[in-house]
């Protein structure tokens, strides 16, 4: 009796030990955060970061810009219409020059020309619009680079950690599916990134883009109206 005990208790430890080596048992798989992929990523991830960064800033520094220059104040506009009508020129002028706004620099350069010829206040209120629209579009071709460079970039990143998985089987000669695709998922990670980062610009360039079309018809409308009004007093 004994013997069958021991000889029970010896088949119960075997299942036991074998249940744990299992072979259909299915490995936990491991969680990696998003600081853990940029790190796994390489080099390429540095400029990539830098990339990124510069996209933000410029931006938002356009965003501010663009936003400022769309406001109009029309307690300005009503002064500057009593001013013309009335004949003051020289508070027109004052209240242009003391008002920071493309609108008021635009309407202050053709106050100073009333009196010649409309073709060349015409002339003068269009140079000043070209001339603030061209500071509006200031910086944005820094989004419309980094649109184009940062998915190559990160392709290039990819190229090269494929480039040297390849090199690093030819010279072990040794030809593993866990080497192959864990640095495959690695140096894919550049590409992603790029490709973020090259979206992210994308969108915002097009974006303050539609802004400054925007404040571009509104600087032209109030131009229109600023022609008609200095022609009024002598319809």
């Amino acid at each position: 009796m004994s013997l069958l005990l021991q000889i029970t208790q010896t088949a119960v430890d075997t299942m036991a030990d074998s249940s744990l080596t299992f072979p259909n048992a299915q490995p936990v798989p491991v969680q990696l955060s998003v600081l853990d992929l940029i790190m796994k990523g390489g080099w390429i991830m540095v400029p990539l970061a830098i990339l990124s960064v510069i996209a933000v800033f410029f931006a938002i520094e356009r965003f501010l810009v663009i936003r400022r220059a769309s406001r109009i104040d029309q307690n300005f506009m009503s002064n500057i219409r009593d001013y013309l009508l009335n004949g003051k020129m020289e508070p027109a002028v004052m209240l242009c020059r003391n008002t920071n706004t493309p609108i008021a620099r635009l309407l202050g350069k053709g106050i100073k020309r009333i009196g010649k010829p409309i073709k060349e206040v015409e002339s003068a209120v269009e140079s000043e619009g070209r001339l603030e629209i061209y500071k509006l579009d200031r910086n944005m071709n820094y989004l419309a680079i980094i649109a184009a460079i940062a998915p190559m970039m990160g392709f290039v990143g990819t190229i090269a950690g494929v480039i040297k998985i390849f090199y690093n089987i030819s010279v072990e000669k040794v030809i593993s599916i866990d080497v192959i695709a864990g640095g495959l998922y690695e140096k894919m990670i550049t590409s992603a990134a790029g490709l973020l980062i090259g979206i992210m610009a994308y969108i915002c360039f097009n974006l303050l883009n539609n802004m400054i079309d925007r404040v571009s018809y509104m600087l032209e409308a109030n131009a229109v109206d600023f022609i008609d009004l200095i022609q009024e007093p002598t319809a």
